[in-house]
């Protein structure tokens, strides 16, 4: 008999709903424990027998092959004589070998007229006043000299012209600025003795020395000398570098011998260090001795007395916080790193990693520069030292002042190891866009080559070309097949200055030798690379000169920066106007220009392959 589904018991029906559901919960425990019990079992037995095959991990895959490009033709003309330069220096050696004789001089290139081409000023020494050869003869004393260019690589002799006939004594250095904003460019002279300021009034100088303050101590030996506004008022201050303290007598005390018998030239370790000297500028002709409230004094912790021997000197705003820090470099004692704080200087050579070399050892260093040379937020400090001892390229990737010596892994430092580096320069002398690398070089002692066969008192001079960091090694130096017998000539290099003489855009050198004709090299390089010229002029609350402003360049995906300062390399100065190459590039797309006061200015629709002159806007 059928019976409808009304007619269960609903009690009935949920005790045989939880009967089912707890059988079917039992089942499953027990088929998961034979799971369990089977597959270990199974693993007990297969285990001996089953052979694990690990896949090896990929190979990391290849950085891309770098590309070896060609160093190109960079040739240079030697046009010293074709040019009207008649200029010979005078070191005053007579045989006694006295160190001052074997560490000059500068030279500089500047406006001095106003004409828009650039002079030339070469610093001369004398004869010393004991010397034998001139007792009983009233022969003239040599003086500093100033050339005039006309534009077309001919330059005149003006030293009478311009006042300086009377100016006759043992120079070393020079420094180009116009300290009073009166638009035309003034002249510092260092010495060993009292130092010289001549005033440019409408081409003519006039020494001013005692009025401005600015003569230092009549026993001093001042070196590097640079004009910046360290406390952003408007004017330009000076900073003056002193390098040993020496006298005759101390000198002779000193037993120098080079071959065992004969007396040679001496070094710089024997003599104690000089503070150097900084120079406020107060607005009216004047300047007040700051030195000492400023922090430049740095003290030997060991013995308490002055730790600097300094030669060659520039200024850069290393942290971009709008105030010009100064980078010095001194011989065989830590290089300085003077930190800007806002009017007073934090010595940080050493915390900054600029001090010493990659084992923590001092070298000999002469001259010095700075720049952008990658064309990015690194910035390099290039520092030419002794023979035996490499170029340094110190390197910060950002603006945290934190540097290494970069010269071997980019190839600079073997290439440069051999010589005796003076004047270095970073310059972009093929105008490819990137800055390629000079020095001047040359041996402080004649008979070197006696007891070192790699050494000559002559020494030719060195071209790095920056290949750029994606290309392996980032400086490569230039056979001499591709600079030209006249570029390697060999020569007592010092001082070296750049500067655009004939107007065609591209970077000529000149070379300060000691005891010699200097050399005037016309860059012939024939690379058709477009380049623009831009000479600035500061008013307001920045420098006439507009010393410390930095110029932002972009073509395409590469941006250049340029930064307006004429002291670099040794006791030289080079061209205000910033040169930029810029390879294939027929068009630039901004340029942003920060001035001395921070204030900042763009220009556009500039035309390549000319100079452009700009002024400050209000």
């Amino acid at each position: 008999m059928t019976q409808d589904n009304h007619d269960i018991d609903p009690h009935t029906l949920e005790r045989d709903d939880k009967i089912i559901s707890t059988a079917l919960n039992w089942s499953l425990i027990v088929l998961v424990l034979l799971g369990v019990v089977g597959g270990t079992a199974a693993f007990l037995f297969f285990r001996k027998s089953v052979v694990v095959v690990e896949t090896p991990p990929l190979p990391p895959t290849p950085p891309p092959a770098r590309v070896k490009m060609e160093t190109p033709e960079i040739l240079f003309a030697d046009i010293t004589v074709e040019s009207g330069i008649k200029f010979v220096h005078e070191n005053g050696a007579y045989g006694d070998k006295l160190l001052p004789e074997t560490m000059g001089s500068g030279c500089a290139f500047c406006d001095y007229d106003g004409d828009g081409d650039q002079d030339i000023v070469f610093v001369n020494s004398c004869r010393w006043p004991w010397d034998p050869r001139d007792l009983g003869k009233d022969r003239p004393q040599p003086t500093q000299a100033v050339y005039r260019n006309d534009g077309q690589c001919r330059f005149t002799d003006v030293t009478i012209e311009v006042g300086l006939v009377d100016a006759s004594f043992y120079g070393m250095g020079v420094a180009c600025g116009d300290y009073d904003n009166d638009g035309d460019t003034d002249l510092f002279f260092t010495a060993v003795g009292q130092n010289r300021l001549f005033r440019n009034d409408n081409g003519k100088f006039f020494d001013v020395t005692g009025d401005a303050g600015v003569g230092g101590v009549d026993s001093q030996w001042s070196t590097g000398a640079g004009w910046f506004d360290y406390d952003n008022d408007g004017d330009l201050d000076l900073f003056v570098a002193n390098y040993i303290e020496w006298s005759k007598k101390s000198d002779l005390s000193q037993k120098f011998t080079l071959i065992g018998s004969g007396r040679g030239y001496g070094r710089p370790q024997p003599f104690h260090g000089v503070f150097p000297y900084l120079y406020r500028n107060d607005g009216d002709g004047k300047f007040s001795d700051v030195s000492k409230e400023t922090g430049i004094q740095v003290l030997n912790a060991a013995s308490n007395e002055p730790t600097a021997k300094s030669l060659g000197i520039t200024f850069a705003d290393l942290d971009a916080d709008g105030r010009l820090d100064v980078v010095i470099a001194n011989d065989t004692v830590q290089n300085f790193l003077l930190h800007n704080v806002g009017g007073k200087f934090e010595e940080i050579g050493a915390l900054s990693g600029v001090a010493f070399d990659l084992d923590g050892n001092a070298r000999g260093a002469m001259g010095i520069d700075t720049a952008w040379f990658r064309n990015s937020s690194a910035l390099g400090i290039a520092i030419g030292n002794f023979s035996n001892e490499m170029t340094a390229l110190y390197v910060t990737k950002s603006n945290d002042l934190q540097f290494r010596d970069e010269a071997v892994s980019n190839g600079l430092g073997p290439g440069s190891r051999l010589e005796l580096k003076f004047g270095v320069l970073f310059a972009d002398l093929d105008l490819d866009c990137r800055q390629d690398l000079f020095s001047a070089n040359g041996h402080l002692e004649i008979e070197i080559n006696k007891v070192q066969e790699s050494q000559h008192y002559e020494q030719s001079p060195h071209l790095f070309w920056n290949c750029g960091p994606e290309h392996g090694t980032e400086f490569e130096l230039v056979p001499p097949a591709k600079c030209g017998s006249d570029f390697m000539k060999p020569s007592v290099g010092r001082g070296a200055a750049y500067a655009d003489i004939d107007g065609d855009g591209d970077i000529d050198l000149l070379i300060a030798n000691s005891g010699q004709a200097p050399r005037l090299l016309r860059n012939d390089q024939k690379s058709d690379h477009h380049w623009v010229r831009l000479h600035l002029t500061g008013s307001g609350k920045s420098n006439r000169d507009a010393i410390g402003a930095v110029v932002e360049l972009r073509c395409g995906d590469v941006t250049q920066r340029r930064q307006v300062m004429p002291t670099r390399s040794y006791l030289s100065q080079v061209e205000l106007p910033a040169t930029f190459g810029l390879g294939n590039a027929e068009k630039i797309d901004s340029v942003r220009i920060r001035w001395p006061d921070g204030s900042t200015q763009a220009l556009t629709d500039l035309k390549v392959d000319q100079t452009h002159r700009v002024r400050q806007s209000d």
